[in-house]
């Protein structure tokens, strides 16, 4: 059932931005009076489709695109049939270059639209909670074993990033420090400060979504959360705010304490003092074969709430996604300079399905989708040929140079791009492949 609540939200994000993607060119081509033969979400074999004036509308049995076609214009379906022609005047071919390069944007311009409203109405319905630095450094940190290989330890106390003050808990594992070159820690540790350098290539260990998780973490002190109805939590009888102070007589005081026990105790049974307001109370509990009783954790730390006016949230999520952007930039200069391996940096179809996660949660569905319109954007942009921005360079030589290339070198451009791509396609789904069985 997650595999395809996964595939489910895959397929939808990317229905919805493809969709609005060829829309943008549409959009313009129609703007421009060109004729648009056909509109389809989805590539071959075709499950249905109607036409409307001109234009052909359907939907492709093969959900990971969709494509647009006007009337000749040299793309990725090689049909080369009407080049040999005369130019008619509704033709792509025969219009002014930049009406051709506002078409060939249209696809772009939409994504980054749709990428920005997104953001901003995440940020608007959502506001923003964060742990400030006063609260991490309350009890300091838990460093899991990445964080350990470069020299933090459980219980230090950061107090600056990159040599400056930070505010928040999420700004240590912001892009601006670990998609950086010569990131530092400086921590407190027993009343001395530690330089932790942060190696360049250290984001392609935290590659995997579970390192990244556990790389650090505040030492946080906390009661008993929402039980699991069915759970050993319930069957001991926990409670919502109960405070765990023991199990088996090993004091407990922070969450990852109680984790590391649970994990000792697999399947085995578990004596758990609470404190459950002035009293104490004895409970016996059957951990899951997992390391678990089956709660959420509250924490005891103080999280700041902020809500954005509209004006506020408009700011917020235009950076927000252009910061998207931005770390893509980043992330592609660490491959060049080969700082991360191009396997590990890269994901294709799975590796994203499964970044939506096995349970359809909707607020991460349309964080993601944003995210994903801004990448589209990014990636089409690319002065690749056979994407957006391969034609759009070309168009923006013949607009500078005021000469047009050659139906052939068009048409062998074209076939260049797709070759490129569909190597790059068959190296991601292989790479997803092989990430997921070792």
């Amino acid at each position: 059932m997650e595999v395809l609540i996964m595939a489910g939200q895959l397929i939808l994000g990317l229905s919805i931005l493809v969709g609005l993607h060829e829309w943008g060119h549409m959009f313009a081509a129609k703007m421009f009076g060109m004729r648009v033969e056909k509109y389809f979400i989805g590539f071959p074999p075709k499950i249905f489709s109607f036409k409307k004036g001109e234009t052909e509308y359907g939907i492709g049995a093969i959900p990971l695109g969709g494509f647009v076609k006007i009337s000749g214009m040299i793309d990725e379906s090689m049909d080369t049939e009407t080049m040999n022609k005369e130019p008619q005047p509704y033709e792509f071919r025969s219009k002014p270059a930049w009406q051709r390069l506002i078409v060939m944007l249209g696809g772009i311009i939409v994504n980054v639209i749709v990428g920005i409203f997104i953001f901003i109405v995440i940020a608007y319905n959502n506001g923003d909670k964060y742990l400030s630095s006063t609260e991490v450094n309350k009890y300091g940190i838990v460093a899991g074993d990445l964080a350990k290989e470069i020299g933090l330890q459980t219980g230090d106390k950061i107090v600056k990033v990159n040599g400056k003050p930070f505010t928040s808990f999420d700004e240590l594992g912001s892009s601006e420090v670990l998609l950086g070159s010569n990131s530092s820690y400086t921590v407190n540790r027993a009343g001395k400060e530690v330089e932790i350098d942060i190696p360049n290539d250290f984001i392609e260990k935290l590659s995997d979504p579970e390192e990244k998780r556990s790389f650090i973490r505040p030492l946080e002190p906390f009661k008993i959360g929402e039980v699991v109805p069915a759970s050993p939590a319930q069957k001991a009888g926990l409670l919502t705010g109960d405070k765990v102070i023991s199990i088996n007589g090993q004091p407990i005081q922070f969450f990852h304490e109680l984790q590391g026990q649970l994990q000792n105790l697999k399947g085995k049974k578990a004596e758990l003092l609470v404190q459950r307001g002035a009293e104490s109370k004895t409970l016996n509990a059957t951990v899951d074969e997992d390391g678990t009783l089956g709660f959420y954790p509250e924490s005891l730390l103080n999280y700041t709430a902020v809500k954005y006016t509209l004006a506020q949230a408009i700011s917020v999520g235009t950076n927000d996604a252009f910061a998207v952007v931005y770390n893509n930039i980043k992330g592609f200069g660490k491959i060049f300079r080969g700082e991360v391996s191009a396997s590990k940096a890269l994901s294709g179809p799975i590796g994203i399905a499964r970044m939506f996660g096995g349970v359809w949660d909707w607020s991460r569905f349309w964080y993601l989708t944003g995210l994903l319109s801004m990448v589209l954007a990014f990636m089409n942009a690319l002065p690749i040929p056979a994407l957006d921005g391969g034609h759009a360079v070309i168009l923006s030589y013949e607009i500078i140079s005021g000469r047009k290339p050659s139906d052939r070198f068009l048409e062998n451009a074209q076939k260049v791009g797709m070759v490129l791509l569909l190597g790059l396609m068959a190296f991601a789904i292989f790479n997803d492949v092989w990430k997921a069985v070792f």
